[in-house]
């Protein structure tokens, strides 16, 4: 069956090769890319997820956070220090490079004890059934060729009790804001990337990418359908981003 990598259609299992693809290009500049693609605002999004999320800040709980797609451990830092370091956070990412970078940064950072790595898939998480108390994902999902499968595998490794949450791109519903965040990210963000990085088409898809993605209350109904429980969501920047929530009873 074909799939969507971008604008395009692809062999079903030629997705994952070409996204990996993407992101061994752009790895190193991981945190330049969210910050084309969001202005910035990336940064205050990602501190507001942790926020939400309020992970416990005392180590008797033995509470332990899987975030899934975050090589770089940008998310498994700020929840780690939002806890004073009383939690324990395992980053879990397909791409070698990406977590590469990720291990760099937590052992630079003083928290390699605390953050540690896996090479893994979304869609077959390598854990066993409820490992963990919370499952986050930045930015990620949208690149995973199967969500639905992605989304089981989230409630799967989830202990009961546990609270899943996923930051993405997604619909912008302000009028005109649409418009002018549609041409900045056609016309602005690849040549940008190719200024930067010398390649556009990683940055051609990745917007491309952003489009493609279900609305946010299609999305919230894929969430409700792996399992979640208490489903909802918020937008950020008038719908730019959004951070979906769920629980697992």
């Amino acid at each position: 069956m074909p799939t969507s990598f971008g604008f395009s259609k692809v062999a079903e299992g030629q997705k994952q090769l070409l996204v990996d693809d993407v992101f061994h290009k752009v790895a190193e500049r991981y945190d330049l890319m969210n910050d084309l693609m969001s202005g910035g605002f990336h940064r205050v999004w990602k501190d507001a997820m942790v926020s939400c999320l309020a992970p416990p800040k005392t180590a008797r709980t033995g509470w332990r956070l899987l975030d899934v797609a975050g090589g770089t451990g940008d998310i498994a830092t700020r929840v780690v220090r939002k806890s004073d370091e009383a939690v324990t956070a395992v980053v879990c990412d397909i791409n070698d490079s990406m977590l590469s970078v990720g291990r760099d940064r937590a052992a630079k950072a003083g928290l390699g004890d605390l953050i540690t790595f896996s090479q893994g898939n979304a869609e077959e998480l390598p854990f066993p059934d409820r490992s963990f108390d919370a499952y986050t994902i930045a930015f990620g999902i949208r690149n995973v060729p199967d969500i639905p499968k992605a989304l089981r595998e989230a409630h799967r490794v989830l202990k009961r009790g546990g609270r899943f949450l996923c930051l993405e791109f997604s619909e912008v519903d302000v009028p005109v804001l649409d418009k002018v965040y549609d041409a900045f990210s056609f016309n602005a963000i690849p040549p940008i990337g190719r200024w930067v990085t010398g390649d556009a088409d990683p940055y051609q898809y990745l917007v491309e990418s952003i489009r493609k993605f279900p609305s946010q209350e299609r999305f919230a109904d894929m969430i409700r359908d792996a399992g979640f429980e208490r489903v909802g969501f918020r937008n950020y920047s008038g719908g730019i981003a959004a951070l979906h929530h769920g629980w697992k009873f």
